[in-house]
């Protein structure tokens, strides 16, 4: 167990860079925190490159403690690619309830359709090759990387960014992804891939704790819009309502909506173009 002071960190940093002393020190202090305070995840739990894949479309944009349920309920019901690439949009839906941001769920079974028809039923081991599927960009398709097959892949999200502003950017009120990045690859445990990033992840999730103001120094920090009220609330009421009902007409879905200021034409519309409904006869049911 190691024990310095966050200022006697950054000093011996400012005196020597990205030395051999200071990652090492640095790889001590985060993996002696995970060591004694790690989270314990189902996901975390039996990896395979499918329950990886699963578990990382679900985490976008979503809090750990919602998926950690959720998870163990999907892997129930579809425990490979085949019966996810089988499965119909109102089950599918259905189990996904809770998660938000639908979409995924329709392009976790499209890459599973695409495993089984294009590798074989064996997802890919490569970044570039993952980046090319549906709802998975450079971040995604690096951490299912590292976390299926534990090869080196770089990457950055909300708690390791965290981190590195605060080990490696002292002071600094705007930092870029571009000048973390290069820090991730120095400072990357090629031995313990997998591992290594579960620790900084969960350092960073105490840190959103003890030092909330450190995502306010990201010059990539977005507050979030209020999801009350949003056209995102209605897209997923809407779903919802259909899973429940099986058809509705126009007239009774925009009277779940009646004081609602979202144009709920407008979100019927996108939900047809996007393959979640279908409208015949005028009645709304999912595609």
């Amino acid at each position: 167990m190691i024990f310095i002071l966050i200022t006697q960190f950054h000093e011996i940093f400012k005196k020597e860079g990205l030395s051999s002393e200071v990652i090492n020190t640095f790889h001590q202090i985060i993996c002696s925190y995970f060591k004694r305070n790690g989270r314990n995840f189902s996901f975390r739990d039996e990896i395979s490159p499918y329950k990886v894949l699963v578990s990382e479309m679900m985490l976008q944009q979503t809090q750990t403690n919602q998926v950690d349920e959720k998870f163990e309920q999907f892997i129930k019901k579809y425990p490979d690619f085949k019966t996810l690439a089988n499965t119909s949009n109102e089950e599918l839906l259905a189990i996904w309830q809770g998660l938000g941001y639908n979409r995924r769920a329709l392009a976790l079974r499209d890459i599973a359709q695409k495993v089984i028809s294009e590798y074989n039923g064996i997802l890919p081991a490569d970044v570039e090759i993952l980046k090319s599927f549906p709802q998975i960009g450079h971040n995604t398709a690096s951490s299912i990387v590292a976390f299926a097959f534990n090869m080196p892949t770089y990457f950055i999200e909300t708690n390791i960014r965290r981190v590195y502003i605060y080990f490696f950017f002292p002071g600094k009120k705007s930092v870029k992804d571009s000048e973390i990045l290069p820090i991730v690859k120095k400072t990357l445990d090629n031995k313990h891939i997998r591992e290594w990033y579960y620790a900084l992840m969960d350092y960073g999730v105490m840190l959103k704790k003890t030092h909330p103001e450190l995502n306010k120094k990201s010059a990539h920090y977005r507050k979030q819009s209020q999801f009350k009220g949003s056209t995102r609330e209605v897209r997923g009421r809407i779903l919802k309502l259909l899973i429940n009902k099986k058809s509705l007409s126009e007239s009774e879905i925009r009277h779940h909506f009646s004081n609602s200021s979202v144009d709920v034409l407008k979100v019927l519309k996108v939900l047809i173009e996007e393959g979640f409904l279908k409208k015949e006869k005028r009645r709304y049911t999912l595609a």
